[in-house]
């Protein structure tokens, strides 16, 4: 009894069995990514020099953003670069808007902290500068005064240094995250503030972190030098007057 099976193909002249004709492939649809959008983004227009991508107010308390993870398994790799500039803009302006936060009250506080130390410096100033007016019985009682001017010099020095490496690591946190080209400097903070900070001496944070020379600090490395020189210069004068305990 003969028995036939069904071929899924048709046999071609060899007995083989022929190809079947490809079938046109329809276009997979690509992924809307707005779902993955950061939150605050609103939109987003071709400018002078790419792309300009616009978002509502960041308050600086939000946490750092971040594309979606599930974006990448289901974006293609032209989506993922488009969506992945528009969260580096969101960073960019978040992390401005935390210095601003959080550089506010530590500026506030950092003001009289300042003017206490240029006051001390005045002071120390002041007190050495006197030396060409003080008559010889006088000059111990004047040194007294100047190692007491020297000590507050170098506790309010001392006093800066805490807070300007306060500073300079929230300034340091915002490079890091925006990289140079997009940083916000402190002066501009505190213009904003209302404050004048022009004159202030607030170093990388480097300056504050690496004591590995033993080193106190930048602005007490400053003072540490004047000091120096000023006891230096009534040493020698010292000796120049013959002056042997002074000396």
């Amino acid at each position: 009894m003969t028995r036939t099976i069904a071929l899924a193909h048709d046999l071609d002249h060899s007995g083989l069995h022929a190809e079947a004709p490809a079938s046109p492939t329809a276009p997979v649809p690509r992924v809307d990514t707005g779902r993955y959008d950061h939150p605050l983004f609103q939109r987003s227009e071709p400018g002078r020099y790419g792309v300009s991508y616009y978002f509502a107010a960041f308050a600086g308390s939000e946490p750092e953003p971040q594309m979606p993870p599930a974006a990448y398994k289901v974006l293609d790799r032209e989506q993922i670069v488009e969506l992945g500039r528009q969260y580096e803009a969101a960073r960019i302006l978040w992390s401005k808007a935390r210095l601003r936060r959080q550089a506010a009250p530590v500026l506030a506080k950092a003001a009289p902290v300042w003017d206490a130390w240029t006051a001390a410096k005045a002071r120390l100033e002041s007190v050495y500068s006197a030396f060409w007016e003080t008559g010889d019985g006088w000059w111990r009682a004047q040194l007294l005064k100047l190692t007491d001017a020297e000590n507050a010099a170098e506790a309010a020095a001392g006093a800066w240094e805490e807070i300007a490496q306060q500073l300079a690591r929230l300034a340091d946190d915002q490079v890091a995250v925006a990289g140079y080209d997009d940083e916000l400097r402190l002066t501009t903070v505190a213009t904003e503030l209302g404050l004048d900070v022009s004159d202030w001496h607030i170093d990388h944070i480097d300056a504050y972190t690496d004591r590995s020379w033993g080193r106190p600090g930048p602005l007490l490395d400053v003072l540490a030098a004047q000091i120096n020189a000023q006891r230096e210069r009534l040493i020698e004068v010292a000796r120049l007057a013959g002056d042997r305990e002074l000396a």
